[in-house]
């Protein structure tokens, strides 16, 4: 056989290898964003194996199964609206599809418990179905409401907007500032209150539902089309203007020693493989999308890229240090594969040990209050050093100092927050002894 003839052979059965290996982005399924994860909470992935314990930054596909057990549970979707569970909930992700005229179509179903549901509607078009019990509400606009269920009948409290809930006997209307509460059983069909009666995790869906409003700008949609991640990244980090590469993100307090890849997990999805799943609290668009460049005296950044069409199950790296260790997949499939390097090298990861409190030891993630308290102490240790041209973080690793030139301003202001949202009424995100991620350590595969 020829070379060239051997040449083309060759790039053919590639390119058929290429085209044979699954991705979420090949079909109508969509995926959407397991963005906090607080306690005991359990997922079925729909891989066979029943529930497991569940990891922040999980994908959420069409199948999927939430028990908040203990804990409690935030879901993002693509255009930032919210589905959050609190203890003793389950739920149910019917369907997570991509119509052919384009509308995104979401039917959850919850089981059990409370759900707290911020829908923002809007364009693209959306289709968004929550049911319980033989009712369901039809969202084509945005609303925030709140359903719990009990034994016996189930409740909707309308916060904004105002809604429809079907049944097999009638269609019911209900106001802003209404609730309506729906015998399970079908003796008596509905009662309707011009009132709203308080949950003890209310104060908890504002606090959360507020973080996403001060830090979801608009800036982000000059980088992505999609707003679900855009608060933890404007949060945690901040982008810059490096010569020669544009716009690039960075998160804050990272020394020469950190990579991206420290902390997280490789998981198995049916029909799409092996997935990376970072445990950082800001880990979920930069690794979906765009790529990982490593810049000389910089060190790592994210680069979000042109397209985002593609949704990257393996995360992208280019120009990575000779000493860089991408971590694998395990071999076989249906395995988890917990990687947790931060505890060694990784300067994020050494404080996290420091400042964890409570029994959430294992957790992979830092705690949003202990990350501000930080940034104070890394602005006053930058402000010091100025004239020497680096910056010795607190956490004890050189980290070069950017020209001034070529920092961006976050939205709010300032290289790290300045302010935060309220605290009080037991905010996980606000409170240092709560840490958004609940990983597991690497000793072994998650617990069941």
């Amino acid at each position: 056989m020829s070379t060239r003839k051997f040449a083309t052979l060759f790039a053919l059965t590639v390119l058929a290898c290429w085209l044979a290996i699954p991705s979420f982005a090949d079909s109508q399924a969509r995926i959407v964003r397991l963005s906090q994860v607080d306690g005991d909470v359990q997922i079925d992935r729909n891989t066979g194996q029943g529930y497991e314990k569940a990891f922040l930054n999980s994908p959420i596909t069409q199948g999927v199964k939430l028990q908040s057990g203990s804990g409690r549970a935030e879901i993002e979707f693509e255009d930032g609206s919210t589905l959050r569970v609190t203890p003793g909930a389950v739920v149910e992700f019917s369907e997570l599809a991509m119509r052919d005229s384009g509308a995104r179509a979401s039917s959850v179903n919850l089981q059990a418990g409370t759900a707290y549901l911020n829908f923002k509607g809007g364009k693209p078009a959306q289709e968004f179905l929550l049911s319980f019990g033989n009712q369901k509400l039809v969202l084509g606009k945005s609303a925030h409401l709140r359903v719990e269920m009990k034994a016996d009948d189930a409740t909707v409290a309308v916060f904004k907007g105002d809604v429809d809930v079907q049944s097999a006997s009638a269609t019911v209307e209900v106001e802003k500032k209404h609730s309506a509460t729906f015998d399970l059983a079908g003796t008596n069909p509905y009662t309707l209150t011009s009132s709203l009666e308080s949950d003890p995790y209310d104060d908890w869906d504002k606090q959360q539902e507020k973080y996403h409003e001060q830090y979801r700008t608009s800036s982000w949609n000059s980088y992505s089309p999609y707003a679900y991640g855009a608060s933890d990244l404007n949060y945690y980090g901040s982008f810059y203007n490096m010569p020669g590469y544009g716009m690039m993100w960075q998160p804050y307090l990272v020394g020469a020693g950190w990579d991206p890849f420290m902390a997280g997990a490789w998981m198995w999805y049916p029909g799409a493989g092996y997935t990376w799943v970072s445990s950082y609290p800001w880990g979920w668009t930069p690794y979906r999308y765009g790529s990982w460049t490593y810049l000389p005296t910089y060190g790592w950044f994210w680069q979000p890229g042109n397209s985002w069409a593609g949704w990257n199950t393996v995360p992208r790296v280019t120009n990575p240090p000779r000493q860089f260790a991408f971590p694998r997949p395990p071999g076989s499939p249906g395995q988890t594969l917990v990687v947790n390097r931060s505890t060694v090298s990784s300067p994020v990861g050494a404080m996290q040990n420091r400042i964890q409190f409570g029994s959430d030891s294992a957790g992979l993630g830092v705690a949003r209050g202990s990350v501000r308290n930080l940034g104070k102490i890394s602005r006053q240790v930058e402000t010091s050093t100025a004239a020497r041209g680096t910056v010795q973080t607190p956490l004890g690793g050189s980290a070069a100092r950017l020209p001034a030139a070529s920092r961006v301003s976050s939205p709010r202001g300032g290289s790290m927050p300045r302010s935060a949202p309220a605290t009080g009424g037991g905010s996980p995100r606000m409170s240092a002894p709560s840490s958004r991620s609940s990983a597991p350590s690497s000793q072994g595969s998650p617990h069941r």
